[in-house]
């Protein structure tokens, strides 16, 4: 059974950090591209940021790029999405994404709220 589980999502002050991370199981994570995506309130989801398997790339929004930082820990079968410098502006639940040859799997998302 395909599993992936988020944590490290609340509230913070704007300028402030949180921490993502994404629990894969169900799957082999070294064949897994892995992904954040996000959607506020009333708005499309959006695209944050890409670990290649090797771990040795990451793509990033160009609205987050500077700020957010990707990695993967493979003994752990783990992603993490570091947030910093927040803004009200990243308000959103936040999903990880996780894509193999065989299709691309989603988590249940975890709610990031950023005050001014």
């Amino acid at each position: 059974q395909v599993q992936l589980a988020e944590s490290g999502g609340g509230l913070v002050q704007a300028g402030g950090s949180l921490s993502l991370s994404c629990a894969a199981s169900g799957l082999t994570f070294s064949n897994l591209v892995m992904g954040w995506f996000r959607q506020a309130p009333g708005k499309e989801q959006e695209f944050v940021g890409a670990i290649a398997r090797s771990g040795v790339s990451t793509y990033y929004a160009d609205s987050v790029k500077g700020r957010f930082t990707i990695s993967r820990d493979s003994a752990k079968n783990t992603v993490y999405l570091q947030m910093n410098g927040l803004k009200p502006e990243d308000t959103a639940v936040y999903y990880c994404t996780a894509g193999d040859s065989r299709g691309n799997y989603w988590g249940q998302g975890t709610q990031v709220t950023v005050s001014s």
